[in-house]
């Protein structure tokens, strides 16, 4: 469900407690991503999680060449090289953007992983 507001502020796949994706003046703001494969090693979680955030961006006019900024966060600080590994082979060469990689407490025991996209629509 996508749900446009006259101020031109646009929200996709809204639910009663958030929206996965917002777009305003030309930025794509993504909810935390989490895992949706039932995987339980980080790379697995990490590019499922990946693959999701290819697939909101598209449908937002956006791609991972076009990230503004990125915040992951893991719930074991231990696996930030097998994430890095998935992440470093899924961004394209010169396009790293900022980002901030932390340990957290996820809302479900069973997620490794959870990341936040802000991108440029493009």
């Amino acid at each position: 469900m996508s749900v446009q507001a006259p101020n031109g502020l646009q929200r996709l796949h809204v639910a009663a407690r958030y929206s996965e994706a917002a777009i305003f003046n030309g930025v794509v703001y993504l909810a935390g991503m989490v895992p949706e494969c039932e995987a339980t090693d980080i790379a697995s979680q990490t590019a499922d999680v990946l693959a999701q955030i290819d697939r909101r961006l598209a449908e937002a006019g956006s791609d991972r060449t076009r990230l503004l900024r990125v915040q992951i966060y893991l719930a074991d600080i231990h696996d930030i090289a097998a994430m890095n590994t998935v992440w470093d082979a899924w961004v394209p060469a010169g396009h790293a953007p900022p980002r901030a990689t932390v340990q957290a407490a996820l809302a479900d025991p069973g997620w490794r992983i959870e990341v936040v996209v802000t991108a440029a629509q493009g």
